[in-house]
C-alpha cells in the first residue's frame, strides 16, 4: 500500500474525526470514555512510569485505539499469547479483542470489567460451514462471553449466484446474534469477489440484518484496500458500520482505511500503530513503519 504523509494539522482534523466517531458508537454520554478509569484496565496512573498504555497517550491516541480490534487470529497462538493481548487490549483500551472460539472464556474472563469487548469469529476462515453450524458456534460464542461476532460469509455460494442462500445463511446468524445482544459483521473475502460481487454482497448483508459489512479474513490471498473500502461505504450508506482487517500494519494503512469510510479496524499491529500515531501527533509526519518496539508484533501478521 503506497505510504501516506501527513502534516500535523491533517493528522489532527482526521483524528478528530475518529473521535467524533467513537463518540457516536459508545452512546448516549459522549466522552464518558475517555474517563480515567474507562480509558485504561491495567491500573496505574498516568505518568507513573511503570508500563506504557494510553494513558500516558493524547486524547486523538485514545480515540483511535477505540475503533480498533485488536486481533490473533493465528491457529498456532497460545494460552500466554491470547493473556498478552487481553492485557495490551485492557493497557490500550481498545474496542475489542479479536480471537478465534476456544479463545473466548480465557479473554471474556481476562478482560472483565475493563471496557473492553470480545470479538469471536464464526465459519472462520472459510465460510463454507452450514448455516445451523453458524448459528452454534455463534451461540457458543455468546454464552462463553462474546459481545461481537465477526462471520465469514458463504462466499462460494455468492460467487455461484445463489444470493437467497447467502442471505438466509446471514440471517440466520443474526437472529442468534441479536437475541443474544451480541453485534454481527460479516466478512465478504473481497479478494474473491468482482466489484458487482462486492456491491451485492453489501446490499444481502446489509438486508439480513447484520451491523456491520468487514472486507477479509487476512488469511485470504490479499487483504483490506482502500477501493474496496470506499465501495463498501458508498453502498450501504452512513448507517451501517465497515470494517477494514488484513494488512494493515502502520499508519498509512488505518489512515487510508478510515479515509475511505471505515468505521473498525481489525489488525494485529495496532499498538505499533497507535505509537506510530503518537509520534506523528508529536513530529507531524507519519513514518513508513512501525516504531521500533512493537516492529515484531505488527510482523506477526493478522
Amino acid at each position: 500500500m503506497e505510504t501516506i504523509t501527513l502534516s500535523q494539522a491533517e493528522l489532527e482534523k482526521l483524528v478528530e474525526s475518529v473521535a467524533l466517531e467513537v463518540v457516536r458508537q459508545m452512546g448516549p454520554e459522549p466522552g464518558a470514555w475517555l474517563t480515567e478509569e474507562a480509558e485504561c484496565g491495567c491500573g496505574h496512573a498516568s505518568g507513573s512510569g511503570k508500563i506504557q498504555c494510553v494513558n500516558d497517550q493524547p486524547a486523538e491516541v485514545r480515540a483511535l485505539a477505540r475503533l480498533m480490534d485488536h486481533t490473533l487470529l493465528r491457529p498456532q497462538a497460545t494460552r500466554a499469547q491470547i493473556e498478552q493481548l487481553a492485557e495490551e487490549a485492557r493497557q490500550w483500551c481498545f474496542g475489542a479483542i479479536c480471537v478465534n472460539p476456544g479463545w473466548v472464556p480465557l479473554a471474556a474472563e481476562k478482560l472483565r470489567g475493563s471496557g473492553v469487548k470480545v470479538a469471536a469469529v464464526v465459519g472462520f476462515p472459510l465460510g463454507a460451514t452450514l448455516t445451523s453450524v453458524k448459528r452454534a458456534e455463534a451461540q457458543a460464542t455468546i454464552v462463553a462471553g462474546a459481545e461481537e461476532v465477526d462471520m465469514v460469509m458463504n462466499v462460494g455460494a455468492m460467487r455461484s449466484g445463489d444470493h437467497e442462500s447467502v442471505e438466509n445463511d446471514i440471517r440466520g446468524v443474526v437472529e442468534v446474534c441479536h437475541s443474544g445482544g451480541a453485534i454481527l459483521k460479516v466478512i465478504l473475502e473481497n479478494a474473491y469477489l468482482s466489484n458487482q460481487e462486492k456491491v451485492e454482497a453489501c446490499r444481502i448483508v446489509q438486508r439480513a440484518g447484520a451491523d456491520f459489512v468487514k472486507t477479509s479474513t487476512g488469511f485470504g490471498p490479499t487483504g483490506a484496500t482502500a477501493e474496496d473500502v470506499r465501495l463498501m461505504r458508498e453502498t450501504v450508506g452512513p448507517e451501517m458500520g465497515v470494517k477494514a482487517a488484513g494488512g494493515i500494519r502502520n499508519l498509512a494503512d488505518a489512515v487510508a482505511m478510515l479515509d475511505a469510510g471505515a468505521t473498525r479496524l481489525g489488525t494485529s499491529a495496532s499498538i505499533a500503530i497507535l505509537e506510530e500515531a503518537a509520534v506523528a501527533l508529536a513530529g507531524g509526519v507519519s513514518q513508513q513503519h512501525p516504531a521500533p518496539a512493537s516492529a515484531a508484533r505488527a510482523a506477526q501478521g493478522y
